[in-house]
């Protein structure tokens, strides 16, 4: 089989698919321009330039500004994702002209000769045309566990991949056509969703919407009700009506999550899913494979120790290592000790490597069958399994050499006779210790699951000073239909040996069962279905093509000390989109508080659009830039919305009675109307700035100079004449202004207190 010839495949339909990272530039575009706020936004706009004066209608600019930030902060994200992703596509190999070759998964085409080994993921649909103990996974398509064996002219599917064995198969289609991306036509290629940071957002722009309208018709009425002056009564409608949208709630949001992406970029850490960066700052459960995670991917041949006299062992152990055309990390290790099988030595039928079965083994005609495994699966007593125990127990990887006379009766439990032990040096990862010791800090608990032994298993992980590493079990020992029974077994136990790669799926199933957030680490194929249902699946860039297609994040410069940077991440952006909602809210609330209060006395509203415009920018707009991007080191909890609301609506409905109280007050006077809105404005700074200053603690040094330049600027606002009358502000009424500082300090109190009882209350 030569594959297909240079000039068949220039004319052969290429296997072009849409990039799962990120979306389009027109997508962007339509997202950050054609939404619901900027429509009203938009409309107010054009009517302050109809009816009223254009410096009222500053707040237009919040359309460009959130569009432009929004589009090249995605943009920004887009590249990085797009360059990540690159990297990140493992080649496909293909035969064409007679050669084996690598090539670019886009550069499949339809007839191309695929070659497969274990780990590979199938990207195009095909047919078999050739099989070497070929077995594939197809469980992500039809959801059954079991490998299905594949010969000749039987079928394969996209989204399935190899776990054991070798062979080759012809694309039958390829690109949009193929099975896989058919069934994720419809899925979302930059997913934003599926998250409580998210949904919470989007829940709140709903209510608020649905608020607007009402409430926005109730004030436009009053206003026009109770007002002689058009001008002026659209005027203070609009000022209502835009200052209770939250306008830059979804930018920010947007815009943390994209520079989120851009610095994990930067350290070779590709988001696959946005929320991944949610996901891991609330995990409470890291599940860990030791291969590849704990320890380096590659291991090294230690000793060969005999049982029996007389037996070929080195010749035996030497075919076995160079039997599958595409070797795993233990044939490797033992080919660079033997490089060359003896002569003679041919297999007439074999058994590929699986982590289900935990053995390979071939039967080579005069020279006998011969198994190699792992010891506890393939003996059960004598001299060579107490052996091999004992060297386990030092955290030393053991395997078994064994005679069978029969090797398909071995598949089903059949006598084998142990002839050596191999013993193979694992090297931990330099980088292990200290990122598990900041897990252990964080309160984030450790499950090491691997397919080793446990006694191994659990001395690396002493030597790794995991948390009670001394607590091991065997796997094979669990409850396999009593999922309570398990997730209780999972809570007390902390080291798990012999798990195989459905017990992984079961153990993610079982802790989830019980309330924890489960984060999946892996690299091999084996670690597939666990990652796929895991909360959040972490894969390594050196990990197999299936881990990595199936993995939120994936490490590319396989770096386990990368994961506290993304745990940082996540809770960066946590934290300080809590902050920014607790803003945006706030205004949201004592906007509606006001609206309802002048629709329904049928009064002036206190102050026009571009005194919220200049409270709005000094109080919400810039600090939320520097608060969204700002690092953190707070715990992620739970109950996003709730604390949201506890924070907003007494703060809201608070700084609303203070600014109406100060315009009641200075309008009982003998002053002009721009004074009396003036006091309003003035009360509505000092409250919505103590607001600042309660949302932004813990304060240090860059804290509070973010605060005080906001009071300076306001009060040079006040101060400058330009300014001052560019802003429609006039202070000159001394009683009016006191009045409404002392307003605003015992409103401040008031809303300390109201927080703070408010934040003791349990939902």
């Amino acid at each position: 089989m030569d594959g297909l010839t240079s000039a068949q495949v220039a004319e052969a339909k290429t296997n072009e698919v849409p990039r799962r990272s990120s979306r389009s530039l027109s997508a962007i575009i339509r997202a950050n321009v054609f939404t619901l706020f900027n429509l009203v936004i938009g409309v107010l706009w054009v009517l302050i330039l109809i009816f009223g004066e254009w410096q009222d209608g500053l707040f237009g600019l919040v359309i460009v500004a959130n569009a432009l930030i929004g589009i090249v902060q995605e943009l920004r994200a887009k590249r990085t994702l797009d360059k990540l992703a690159v990297i990140n596509e493992a080649p496909v190999r293909v035969r064409r002209d007679g050669k084996d070759q690598q090539v670019e998964p886009r550069r499949v085409v339809l007839g191309d000769l695929v070659l497969l080994g274990s780990g590979d993921r199938l990207l195009v649909d095909g047919e078999v045309v050739a099989s070497d103990g070929l077995e594939v996974d197809e469980s992500l398509l039809t959801g059954e566990a079991d490998p299905v064996h594949k010969k000749p002219g039987d079928q394969v599917l996209s989204g399935s991949f190899a776990v054991a064995g070798s062979g080759a198969y012809v694309a039958t289609r390829v690109g949009t056509d193929a099975y896989a991306v058919r069934l994720a036509e419809e899925a979302s290629t930059f997913h934003l969703a599926h998250s409580e940071l998210r949904e919470g957002v989007a829940n709140f722009i709903k209510y608020i919407t649905w608020l607007v309208i009402p409430i926005g018709a109730l004030l436009i009425y009053s206003q026009l009700h109770n007002s002689a002056d058009f001008g002026t009564a659209i005027t203070g409608a609009v000022a209502g009506i835009v200052t209770m949208i939250p306008e830059g709630l979804v930018l920010m949001t947007s815009i943390a999550f994209a520079v989120g992406v851009i610095r994990l970029g930067r350290r070779k850490c590709l988001i696959q899913e946005l929320p991944a960066i949610e996901g891991l700052a609330r995990v409470d459960v890291l599940c860990l494979d030791k291969t590849g995670t704990l320890t380096a991917g590659g291991m090294d041949l230690d000793e060969v120790l005999p049982l029996r006299d007389g037996q070929p062992v080195e010749s035996a152990l030497t075919a076995l290592a160079h039997l599958d055309a595409r070797p795993n990390a233990t044939a490797l290790a033992i080919q660079a000790r033997y490089p060359a099988p003896s002569d003679g030595w041919s297999a007439a039928s074999a058994v590929p490597f699986s982590s289900a079965r935990k053995w390979s083994g071939a039967d080579f005609g005069a020279h006998g069958a011969w198994l190699l495994g792992a010891p506890d699966v393939l003996l059960h007593d004598g001299e060579g399994y107490d052996k091999a125990a004992e060297l386990a127990a030092t955290g030393t990887r053991v395997l078994v050499l064994c005679r069978t006379h029969d090797l398909r009766a071995a598949e089903n439990g059949g006598a084998v006779e142990p002839v050596a032990l191999v013993t193979l040096k694992q090297k931990i990862r330099p980088d292990a210790l200290k990122t598990l010791a900041y897990f252990a800090k964080q309160g984030v608990t450790v499950k090491v699951i691997s397919g080793d032994n446990p006694e191994a298993v659990s001395a690396i992980a002493m030597s790794l000073k995991i948390p009670d590493g001394d607590r091991s079990i065997d796997a094979r020992t669990l409850p396999q239909d009593d999922p309570v029974k398990l997730g209780e077994l999972l809570d007390s136990y902390t080291v798990f040996g012999r798990v195989s790669p459905q017990q992984k799926r079961q153990f993610v199933g079982a802790l989830q069962a019980r309330g924890h957030t489960v984060a999946m680490t892996g690299d091999g194929v084996n670690d597939v279905l666990a990652l796929k249902d895991a909360d959040l699946g972490i894969a390594m860039g050196a990990g197999s093509p299936a881990t990595k297609a199936v993995a939120q994040v994936v490490l590319l410069d396989n770096k386990f000390a990368t994961l506290p940077h993304v745990v940082g991440e996540g809770r960066r952006v946590l934290a300080n989109i809590e902050r920014v909602s607790n803003l945006f809210l706030t205004k949201t609330f004592y906007a509606i508080v006001l609206s309802l209060a002048v629709g329904v006395a049928g009064v002036m509203f206190p102050f026009a659009p571009r005194h919220s415009t200049l409270t709005n920018a000094l109080t919400i707009g810039i600090p939320a830039f520097f608060l969204a991007l700002a690092p953190t080191f707070e715990r992620a909890r739970p109950g996003f919305v709730r604390r949201v609301l506890r924070f907003a609506v007494p703060a809201g409905v608070l700084c609303a009675g203070a600014v109406l109280l100060s315009f009641w007050a200075a309008h009982s006077g003998t002053s002009t109307l721009t004074e009396d809105q003036t006091s309003a404005v003035i009360t509505l700074f000092l409250t919505t700035w103590w607001v600042l200053v309660l949302i932004t603690r813990p304060l240090n040094w860059w804290r509070v100079t973010l605060l005080a330049s906001m009071a300076g600027l306001f009060v040079l606002a006040l101060a400058l004449p330009p300014v001052r009358h560019f802003f429609a502000l006039a202070p000159g009424d001394i009683s009016n202004d006191l009045t409404a500082v002392g307003i605003s300090v015992v409103a401040a109190a008031a809303i300390s207190i109201a927080v703070k009882l408010a934040g003791t209350l349990r939902t």
